[in-house]
């Protein structure tokens, strides 16, 4: 696919959309200055640190006896976390630079090792509203759309355990 190509999976309300990802969750990102994106740079060295530190808790979790809950939610959470490491990681070490233009390829590479974008592709533009409340800025698109957000699988498993487990298992955690 092109950069920012989309394919209709469901009516109008959930899409695959390729986007390539520089920053954290939902695009955000960091500025960056001078030849080194030490935003780039600290965000991918602050996941290694979090899931070095998630693993070390989960492997506590499992001695303790946690629920099988709490364990699989942070397992999710684990693996999400990687995913989006080795796509940051390698992705552009393995591909060419997309665009609205031109296929990414095997073979090229438009960066060094831990300055990879993370691509996202599930989109569900779920309603349009123009003229919404700016304070609900966060929520909409560009285009005015409701959960407006491209994200990828990885992020899912993130956002699904966090949520299983403010819902669930909150009493776990006193």
């Amino acid at each position: 696919m092109h950069l920012y190509e989309s394919i209709t999976v469901f009516d109008s309300w959930f899409q695959l959309k390729f986007v390539e990802n520089n920053g954290a969750a939902f695009g955000m990102q960091f500025l960056s200055h001078g030849t080194i994106d030490w935003g780039k740079l600290c965000l991918s060295l602050f996941r290694i640190g979090l899931v070095s530190v998630l693993i070390y808790y989960l492997f506590r979790l499992c001695k303790k006896k946690a629920p099988a809950g709490v364990i699989i939610a942070f397992g999710m959470i684990i693996a999400g976390a990687i995913g989006n490491i080795i796509d940051s990681a390698f992705y552009g070490m393995i591909f060419s630079q997309s665009t609205a233009q031109t296929v990414a390829h095997i073979g090229g590479h438009y960066s060094s090792f831990m300055f990879g974008k993370v691509v996202d592709m599930f989109y569900f533009p779920l309603f349009r509203w123009i003229g919404h409340p700016a304070f609900l800025d966060f929520l909409f698109d560009y285009d005015g759309y409701f959960f407006g957000a491209i994200f990828n699988l990885a992020d899912s498993y993130i956002c699904v355990a966090i949520t299983y487990m403010i819902i669930f298992q909150h009493k776990y955690f006193k």
